[in-house]
């Protein structure tokens, strides 16, 4: 188990180094892809166990359940158990009022009704993703021509899917599983190691030519955001793992996001900089802070990786800090020499890489308190 965390680990940071151009592509069978591979086939065999179950009890259209079961098998466990229950409280509600509007009126209008009645009963319980399933289930009972009662297709709807469902979460649960609190471990674990890119290339800016890859890092930061923000959605709906799993998860997810917004305020902060004078009168302490926070980056990746956050990191930010704030105010005075423009900037990166250090000294510490764990 611990060389295949590793094995990961390398290949979240060669990700990076990819985006630097520092790296080859890695082979083929990529972890990605390996995970392509896993899901496909899970996917084929639940339908294929739908199809056979249904067979075995005599369900002619046993279809719908193999339907069902691709429609909510998803890359990890608790995404689903999410779609599984949005497909689950969508047949329903479409099979009732599907059923209730066939016994008066008639075509299109009870048809009708009965759609705008299904999707304002989801909007009201908050359920708008099940919405289209109720449609599609209202659609089958009413138009599809059956022989029987349309009690029984209602019956039958709910019955496959129900099938397709369970298949599913069996198949996502025991074959191969893939939890999405894991992935997003990775994930935040990444994503700091991306935000670290992002700030190497704005700082790249502020003392020279700005960074050729500054706009790349910068969507896939925003992309990284995003997707870890699903995975924390699918998370929520698997079990804990552990104590204070969820509650550091979103803890990470939480300062993630503020550290991505404090970096582009750096970055607006800096844009078309041409001149450097003056901070250059803010070193060593200037640099003694950036380099600790390139590597306060890189310490809370390594945390989130081996999930352990009362370690404490081989610099401290607040001295760093501190020592910055005392240049400053060695330095004012020689502030006539230079553009207020100049001046106004250097203070501005200054209030930003504060900011920034703290946050991310404050994602470990809190992150450790919120999975209980005792300071060393």
């Amino acid at each position: 188990m611990r060389l295949k965390a590793n094995k990961t680990w390398s290949q979240r940071q060669l990700a990076i180094k990819l985006r630097a151009g520092k790296a080859e592509a890695p082979g083929f069978l990529s972890w990605e892809r390996q995970r392509l591979l896993i899901h496909a086939a899970k996917t084929a065999l639940a339908a294929g166990l739908c199809w056979w179950i249904a067979a075995r009890f005599g369900l002619h259209d046993g279809y719908w359940g193999a339907i069902s079961a691709i429609i909510v098998l998803q890359s990890n466990m608790g995404a689903t158990v999410t779609a599984s229950r949005d497909r689950f409280l969508g047949t329903l509600i479409g099979t009732v009022l599907g059923f209730s509007f066939s016994l008066f009126g008639v075509l299109p209008w009870n048809y009708i009704l009965a759609v705008l009645a299904a999707v304002i009963v989801c909007g009201l319980l908050g359920l708008r993703s099940s919405s289209r399933l109720a449609g599609v289930t209202i659609t089958i009972i009413m138009l599809v021509h059956a022989s029987g009662p349309r009690w029984d297709l209602a019956l039958v709807r709910v019955v496959e899917v129900v099938l397709g469902i369970v298949v599913a979460l069996a198949v996502t649960t025991l074959v191969f599983p893939d939890r999405a609190r894991l992935r997003l471990r990775d994930g935040l674990s990444q994503e700091f190691l991306v935000l670290g890119a992002f700030f190497d290339a704005i700082l790249q800016g502020f003392r020279g030519a700005p960074a050729e890859n500054l706009p790349a890092l910068r969507d896939d930061a925003l992309a990284m955001l995003r997707g870890n923000n699903q995975l924390l959605e699918a998370a929520r709906n698997e079990p804990s793992g552990g104590p204070g799993w969820r509650e550091g998860l979103s803890t990470l997810s939480q300062f993630g996001r503020s550290i991505f917004d404090a970096l582009v305020a750096l970055e607006f902060s800096v844009k078309d900089t041409s001149e450097y004078g003056y901070a250059r009168q803010l070193e060593p302490a200037l640099g003694q802070l950036t380099g600790d926070i390139r590597t306060g980056f890189n310490h809370v990746a390594g945390r989130i990786h081996e999930w352990r956050f009362n370690v404490e990191p081989p610099m401290s930010l607040e001295e760093d800090i501190a020592q910055l704030e005392a240049r400053m105010t060695e330095v004012r005075p020689t502030g006539l020499e230079f553009s207020q423009t100049e001046i106004l900037r250097a203070y501005a990166v200054q209030l930003h890489l504060k900011q920034i250090a703290r946050l991310l000294r404050a994602s470990r510490v809190e992150t450790s308190g919120a999975v209980g764990e005792e300071e060393e």
